[in-house]
């Protein structure tokens, strides 16, 4: 048989507004698994200069992730954003072109500098940790070329909406992960007791810290509490409300999470998601390709400092978690009786031994143990969809912890859930349609995509009638529809031939292989890479840029020069003020705890206000107007 090959590429386009989900990326095995279930993008950092410095990759490992990403048409972007310094700026370009080179789909950054760099042509994305929360500030990043910005965590669905309603740029918002207190780019506790510049990719976590709080006389108002760790984002049941105001991009919080963090936080976003992108004929996903899930994605059953919207439907009062800045898990119930060598709890879920549970003691810390043995002594009755099942159990404890009766146990490590997690989670695939038709010459198989993507692949060859006749379409449509050890799905097989030819099975199955290579090669052809826009040369929203300008390198200070400011005043990093803020936060510790003058509570303590943990202190100063903490170093 003579094997001929021709191909022919086509691609499809519509009006519809792309959604694309996501997810972070510590390292090439969890970009992989973000992409296996689900994310249309994931984010990673490099060897340098990211904001997670111990989350550094390879140039070789982003070219890997960036082949197996777009396959499914999902896009690798790397974070580079630091700030950086003069010394650093020659090998920060280096990198930016070796991160190009190696197919990355876009860069993001927080030093300006940056611009000023010989830069070949890749999409910019504008970090969170430029700070952006106003119309102002995110209409300049477009003018300046940025093809996306980042906004901040703090914002809610009305700001959303002004600053899409003005701006043509894509948005980008966190859903999902641990939260910054301070606006980010805006925090310098860490640099200031510790030389670790958050802006760096170095925090020390200070927030995460407990703090006793006292008035200006001295008294104690709140001791030893986490007054400074918030709880962690979820805005999953806000999605469809986030992309009505304008968010192109849902993005998790998580480039040092495990990969089982990575694969269940995808697949539950992934899957709420696509209910609203099947339901409506505006949106359609950014990526390509079907995922099927083999579990049940729980959020709860990750690292998950509990749960909050944040600001996004306005202010809230319990926005913090003051017992304790580690995972809590999900929660199982109360303790109801305590014997020797083992306690009883009424709860919704399932125990297993091995499981790990935790609760807060008396002294306010969280203590935790291994479950050794679990017996269910209540019957497990089979209720309607959407019941809670009720279990009464004796738990055994490896060693048996001091609680009272009443405490409040949650599960922060589900043995049964995490062998799930170890197997085959998820399976992606492209949908294809397959027809199988006959030429003059011999046949010829033409696949056809869900981007729109075809080939043809012709075969000249010999035609013999079948002795079965009635086996060969049968015949045909299985070999054809093998596809399990591709990225592809036959979603349709036609078969348009003249007579029942005999067509023996190892010679379909080659003609197979054969022809999902040319698709292969045929959808990397087509793969086309954003460039980075043209930007216009505009004044920056004010004419002084201060320490929070976070300027730390020569070209980020001519930038600014460029673009109308008269004043640069040089970073935090480079000269530390005294006196200054350390951390602006939109998180007020007065609301938290009831306090509010605006509320209308009549102060019974007296200001200002101080948060001491051992040797530090710190000076709070309430803006009322614009709903701010300010955190200082006292002096």
């Amino acid at each position: 048989m003579n094997l001929q090959k021709e191909a022919i590429s086509s691609t499809t386009s519509n009006d519809r507004r792309l959604i694309e989900l996501l997810s972070p990326a510590k390292d090439l095995e969890c970009g992989i698994a973000a992409i296996n279930h689900g994310a249309d993008a994931v984010y990673i950092g490099a060897s340098q200069f990211s904001a997670r410095a111990s989350a550094g990759n390879s140039i070789e490992d982003i070219e890997k992730l960036v082949q197996y990403a777009h396959q499914y048409r999902a896009k690798v972007l790397v974070a580079l954003n630091t700030i950086l310094t003069d010394e650093q700026l020659p090998e920060a370009e280096k990198l930016i072109w070796d991160i190009y080179n190696a197919g990355a789909d876009a860069l993001i950054i927080q030093d300006m500098g940056i611009l000023k760099m010989n830069l070949p042509p890749i999409a910019i994305h504008a970090s969170t940790q430029t700070d952006n929360r106003s119309v102002e500030k995110v209409k300049f990043l477009e003018d300046t070329g940025f093809s996306r910005v980042v906004l901040a965590r703090e914002l809610t669905l009305k700001q959303i909406s002004e600053i899409s309603d003005q701006t043509t740029i894509a948005l980008e918002a966190f859903v999902h992960g641990a939260l910054c207190v301070s606006y980010s780019g805006q925090c310098y506790m860490s640099q200031a007791n510790s030389g670790r510049s958050a802006n760096r990719g170095q925090c020390a976590q200070y927030c995460r810290l407990p703090y006793s709080l006292y008035d200006s006389e001295d008294n104690i108002l709140v001791k030893n509490k986490h007054l400074l760790s918030l709880k962690d984002l979820d805005q999953s049941d806000s999605l469809e409300e986030m992309i009505k105001a304008g968010i192109t991009s849902f993005k998790i919080e998580g480039r040092l999470k495990d990969v089982d963090y990575v694969k269940n936080i995808t697949a539950y976003y992934r899957k709420k998601l696509d209910l609203i992108l099947e339901k409506s004929s505006e949106y359609k996903r950014a990526s390509s390709g079907k995922t099927t899930f083999f579990f049940e994605p729980n959020p709860e059953k990750s690292f998950r400092r509990g749960a909050t919207d944040y600001f996004l439907h306005g202010r809230k009062a319990d926005i913090i978690q003051p017992d304790t800045p580690k995972s809590l898990g999900e929660p199982i119930g109360k303790v109801t009786y305590i014997g020797r060598n083992f306690f009883e709890v009424h709860n919704g879920h399932l125990l297993s031994n091995g499981d790990g549970l935790c609760f807060i003691n008396k002294q306010n810390d969280l203590t935790g143990f291994r479950v050794n043995r679990v017996e269910h002594l209540t019957p497990i009755l089979s209720k309607g969809e959407g019941e809670i099942k009720k279990v009464r159990v004796q738990v055994f404890p490896a060693d048996m912890p001091r609680m009272d009766i009443g405490v409040f146990l949650y599960r922060n490590q589900d043995q049964a859930f995490e062998k799930v997690m170890k197997g085959k989670t998820s399976e992606r695939r492209v949908g294809v349609r397959v027809l199988f038709k006959e030429t003059e010459t011999g046949f010829a198989i033409q696949l056809t995509d869900e981007d729109g993507i075809s080939c043809i692949f012709p075969v000249s060859c010999e035609k013999q009638p079948a002795q079965k006749p009635d086996a060969v379409i049968e015949n045909i449509k299985n070999q054809l529809s093998k596809l399990g050890n591709t990225i592809y799905e036959a979603t349709d097989i036609q078969i348009e031939i003249n007579s029942p030819w005999f067509f023996p099975a190892s010679q379909l199955s080659e003609w197979r292989r054969l022809a999902i290579e040319l698709l292969d090669v045929e959808r990397k052809k087509s793969y086309v890479r954003k460039t980075r826009k043209e930007s216009v040369l505009t004044d920056f929203p004010t004419k002084k840029i201060s320490y929070l300008g976070n300027v730390t390198n020569k070209l980020s200070e001519t930038f600014y020069l460029e673009h109308g400011v008269e004043e640069v005043m040089p970073g935090f990093e480079v000269k530390a003020e005294e006196g200054v803020p350390l951390m602006f936060t939109k998180h007020c510790i007065k609301y938290s705890m009831g306090w509010c003058p605006k509320e209308g509570y009549k102060a019974t303590f007296k200001e200002p206000l101080f948060l001491k943990n051992n040797d530090q202190v710190y000076l709070l100063t309430f803006d009322c107007k614009l709903c701010e903490m300010r955190i200082s170093k006292k002096i």
